[in-house]
């Protein structure tokens, strides 16, 4: 047990110090869904897990409430796993470690997995809990939505009872959302030649300190990307001697957060000084102009170990090219919707493997023909760079409908425990709700959640005030939820 479990409200902390302690990124959550199901049978509740490794729970109704709407609370069971630059934590084996700092919980340098852990235990606690009004109750946690949203995907069909869903996925006290983003994963691969490396010298450029963050939810902020920032960086030198060859180029490390950090390995001949006082002006310049967006920005150059071979010059420099002109960031806000993103894209993991450079990409858009009006951006860069790219793992936005009953059910005890009324708002991030949707259209859908601050990142971290917040409208909300 950490210190968070001193705090209000006691049995959802509890359950989220737990969730912390069982090691749960995307792909990895099969020790956290077991030890839930066993849980669940432990309290004789109904349990099943389907063909993708969902889990389904059911609790019935409070006395009083069997003929009320039957309500579905939705998580889902992984977490982003991030950490500081030489943290050696291992996220399949460590736990995280979560502690109080003033009004927030944090984790010793890596995400707090508050996305969407604090949701995920508020569902647990719900179930536990022997004191709450509540209808006919059902829990879906869902299989690794961070890379791809596979459980919700691969839901079984006709397996909810429900006519209500409540996800918890939101980051922000005071909202409701009812509609979100879709997306699609883009492939970019440019492929490389070798040689053998002749050169006398070699280097490594490292780009580090940038605050990362979610690719959606941040993608407006102006936080920089660490892979385009280091590719401007190497266009800049190759207009200026020593000529050089890359033998790497490498950022980020998962598709939906901001990258931080990105390395590139490059071979040269002749003044040593010459890169270093090349790379030295070009970090004064940027840290000048990311001074406010992104105050740790670092940017140096160290010796490297030599490479066996280089690329050749026309790879180095269609490699530097492609990179500096692929899109990245807001394409485009939204008409219908104000003060929201309506498409974008965020390149987030660079390596070099093998015969190419492969780039991660994830396209977000409110609309079907704003998504692929990127997608086809990138086709069009693809064949100027004679580069490939490949689509794969789309999934639909979520449409919103403003005239629910728990939409109305929600807002009213919003306003009762904000004394003010909360704001209903699409978001540009993404939500499994699109695709809940389209496994069970007759359901109604919202989405709540506390305030959470740099999901995705190191950083990451949920104010404490507003989990109980969350909590008193969650409750309130399921006491209040109508007959059918």
């Amino acid at each position: 047990m950490s210190e968070i479990t001193i705090l209000k409200p006691a049995l959802l902390w509890k359950w989220f110090d737990q969730i912390c302690a069982i090691p749960h990124p995307s792909h990895h959550e099969d020790a956290l869904a077991n030890f839930i199901v066993n849980w669940a049978k432990e309290k004789h509740f109904f349990v099943e897990r389907d063909e993708v490794g969902n889990v389904l729970i059911r609790k019935p109704a409070t006395k009083g409430m069997e003929n009320h709407t039957p309500v579905v609370l939705q998580a889902h069971l992984d977490m982003v796993p991030q950490a500081n630059e030489g943290n050696p934590h291992d996220f399949t084996k460590d736990p995280i470690q979560p502690y109080i700092d003033g009004e927030w919980v944090k984790a010793r340098g890596t995400t707090l997995g508050s996305d969407n852990g604090i949701g995920l235990a508020s569902t647990l606690a719900v179930l536990e809990s022997d004191d709450l009004a509540h209808p006919p109750l059902e829990v879906l946690l869902t299989m690794t939505e961070e890379t791809g949203m596979d459980g919700a995907k691969g839901l079984r069909h006709n397996w909810l009872q429900s006519e209500i869903l409540i996800n918890t996925d939101t980051e922000e006290i005071g909202e409701i959302y009812i509609g979100c983003a879709g997306g699609i994963n883009a492939n970019f691969e440019i492929p490389v030649q070798y040689e053998t490396n002749t050169f006398e010298h070699s280097a490594q450029i490292t780009l580090k300190g940038l605050r990362g963050g979610h690719s959606g939810g941040d993608i407006h902020t102006g936080r920089a990307n660490a892979i385009k920032v280091l590719a401007r960086v190497l266009a800049k030198l190759s207009q200026n001697e020593p000529h050089f060859a890359l033998s790497e180029i490498r950022g980020g490390s998962i598709r939906n957060a901001i990258p931080r950090e990105a390395v590139a390995v490059l071979a040269f001949n002749g003044n040593v000084k010459a890169i270093e006082s090349a790379v030295e002006n070009l970090a004064a310049v940027l840290k000048e102009e990311l001074a406010i967006a992104e105050p740790n920005f670092s940017l140096f150059v160290e010796s490297a170990e030599k490479a066996h071979t280089v690329f050749t010059t026309q790879s180095t420099q269609t490699v530097i090219n492609a990179l500096n002109v692929l899109p990245n960031g807001v394409i485009r806000n939204s008409d219908v919707v104000k003060n929201v993103v309506e498409s974008s894209l965020s390149v987030g993991v660079l390596k070099t493997e093998g015969n190419a450079v492969k780039s991660t990409i994830l396209v977000r858009s409110l609309i079907e023909s704003g998504k692929y009006s990127v997608t086809e951006m990138l086709s069009s860069l693809a064949i100027l760079a004679n580069a490939k790219v490949e689509f794969s793992a789309p999934y639909p936005g979520w449409q919103p409908v403003n005239d629910s009953v728990i939409l109305d059910v929600t807002r009213k005890h919003y306003a009762e425990v904000l004394g003010e009324q909360p704001v209903v708002k699409v978001i540009h991030a993404g939500l499994e709700c699109g695709l809940l949707k389209e496994h069970y259209p007759h359901i109604e859908m919202i989405s709540i959640g506390p305030t959470i601050r740099n999901a995705h990142s190191p950083d990451e971290k949920v104010e404490i005030a507003t989990v109980q917040t969350y909590w008193d409208l969650l409750t309130r909300v399921l006491a209040d939820i109508p007959a059918k």
